[in-house]
């Protein structure tokens, strides 16, 4: 059987390198084999850790490779990068290995039998508009998986930017002053909305009638001179002369629960329209049963059966397993003080301050980045305007360019796009947990549609995201077993901080500040329960 063949390859291969081994590849790589034999699904959890330089790849390569049949491999092109130019190539020489390879955004005939590498844009556009790309039935295997959800929530999105109206007017000569009519009612509306941190606002439902109004207008003008506003939810955008953005537009428009947004330019007096799919699992769960899938992600879901993920990208039963972090190499030293006051009192700012400058204070005969990751946008900005002024340039606010010993001041956003190009931190300070916020109106937005459903809309939704972006912004910390410090007494009082710690375990934790916090983690106990 191709299991016993990729066991017994990829333990020779991995004694013959000599190099670190994960301790999970065989069990990985037998578990590929055994889907891609059987054609059964499965859904594989590396752990957080792992995931954050991609050391379990070899595990899904080497049966790949080994399998007779075609198999297309889903990855970014950062991912396929590195897997074309550094592990298929090793691979290929020691294991004297014919099979083809090649990339693209599309099947590349009937008689390959090879193995295609594309992006998850191109084959999620295939199977969720039913594009014809890709054959049904060849098995599929999708790396990290961490960020399905967001992959479908863009494919899923219609953008319209200030130069789509023009399009349009291009294409509606006669509606010119309809359409401009239009966008100058949806821009005197929008801008009377107070500005926000988030410089995003909801089309709420009586302000999306001017843009199903114009949407009628010419439909009537061309198309179908009998069209009423009452057939409009039934009919699909008309393919005549819309733009292709303006019939996708159109089409997210009408379906229902959909999500309409605008991103705001208060300085240029311009906006961006978006509409999407306030849910993905639906759309998704239509093309799970087209071929079998190997799912790959590092930290889905604290249950091994990962439930709530599968929910989430409407996966049904399938084969599930989760990898256990190394609790020697990969555990971290966790600082979580007792008495920080709740981050939405007014006494947290200051405490936060004291906290931040204790741990600077100590931290000082170690050299290295600091980060100090802060999701409140005015609290960030006025952190890293104090801290500039006691420590000078060493402090940055979201710059790449930093000193040696420098300290980071950055939302989650610009930490999880940097965290490749900037140094380890030896200590990540980080304020109050990513749980999203209720103020963000696409937030707010989702969280209504999970009320209207009557869903547990803080399990489902609010705290799988913010578990997924905690163990993402930790992952680089555990390559060199730093000090992560966490100031969101919500961990210790209420009944979810149990899950935050499983998230961050392996961990050694300590409550009190100490210059030996920054001493390596074998000096400190290990807890296994957290």
């Amino acid at each position: 059987m191709i299991e016993v063949e990729v066991h017994q390859q990829l333990r020779t291969f991995l004694r013959e390198q000599g190099e670190p081994q994960w301790h999970h590849h065989l069990t990985m790589a037998r578990l590929v084999a055994r889907a891609l034999r059987l054609g059964r699904s499965a859904l594989i959890q590396t752990g957080a850790f792992s995931g954050h330089h991609g050391c379990y790849r070899l595990s899904y390569l080497v049966p790949i490779l080994l399998w007779h049949d075609p198999v297309i491999l889903v990855a970014t092109e950062a991912v396929q990068q590195r897997l074309l130019m550094v592990e298929i190539p090793r691979l290929r020489q020691w294991m004297k290995i014919t099979k083809p390879i090649r990339t693209g955004d599309r099947w590349i005939s009937p008689d390959f039998q090879g193995l295609l590498l594309t992006t998850p844009q191109a084959w999620l556009s295939d199977r969720l508009h039913n594009l014809n790309h890709f054959p049904s039935g060849i098995p599929i295997l999708i790396d990290g998986v961490d960020d399905l959800e967001t992959w479908a929530h863009d494919e899923l999105t219609a953008s319209i930017q200030p130069t789509h109206w023009d399009e349009l007017m291009l294409a509606y000569p006669d509606q010119a002053d309809t359409i401009l009519n239009a966008r100058v009612q949806l821009t005197k509306i929008l801008f009377q909305h107070p500005a926000n941190p988030y410089d995003c606002h909801l089309i709420e439902p009586a302000e999306q009638e001017i843009l199903r109004e114009l949407y009628l207008s010419l439909q009537q003008s061309e198309c179908n001179p009998a069209y009423t506003e009452v057939d409009a939810p039934q009919l699909s955008p008309p393919t005549c002369r819309f733009p292709p953005i303006w019939q996708k537009f159109w089409h997210r428009l009408h379906t229902p629960e959909a999500l309409v947004w605008a991103d705001m330019n208060r300085r240029q007096g311009q906006f961006l329209l978006h509409c999407g799919a306030v849910e993905v699992a639906s759309a998704l769960a239509k093309i799970w049963s087209q071929q079998p899938v190997v799912l790959v992600g590092s930290a889905l879901d604290l249950d091994a059966t990962a439930t709530i993920y599968r929910q989430r990208v409407g996966l049904e039963d399938l084969t599930c397993l989760k990898f256990s972090p190394d609790r020697q190499a990969e555990a971290i030293q966790l600082y979580l003080p007792d008495r920080i006051p709740m981050p939405n009192t007014p006494e947290f700012q200051a405490a936060l301050l004291q906290q931040i400058r204790a741990l600077l204070s100590i931290s000082t005969t170690v050299q290295g980045l600091t980060v100090i990751l802060i999701g409140d946008v005015p609290l960030k900005a006025q952190i890293g305007s104090i801290l500039a002024a006691e420590f000078g340039s060493r402090v940055q606010v979201e710059k790449t360019c930093l000193d040696d010993n420098g300290i980071l001041v950055t939302g989650w956003q610009f930490w999880r796009q940097h965290q490749p190009v900037l140094p380890t931190p030896h200590l990540l300070a980080i304020a109050t947990l990513p749980i999203p916020s209720l103020e963000h109106p696409l937030v707010a937005g989702r969280v209504a549609y999970y009320k209207h459903q009557r869903q547990d809309w803080f399990r489902l939704y609010l705290l799988p995201e913010a578990l997924s972006e905690l163990q993402r912004a930790i992952a680089p910390i555990r390559d060199r077993q730093g000090v992560v410090a966490l100031f969101d007494s919500r961990v210790i009082h209420r009944s979810y901080g149990q899950q935050v710690l499983s998230a961050l375990s392996p961990l050694a934790r300590i409550n009190y500040l100490d210059k030996g916090l920054f001493s390596p983690v074998n000096e400190w106990t290990v807890n296994p329960g957290d």
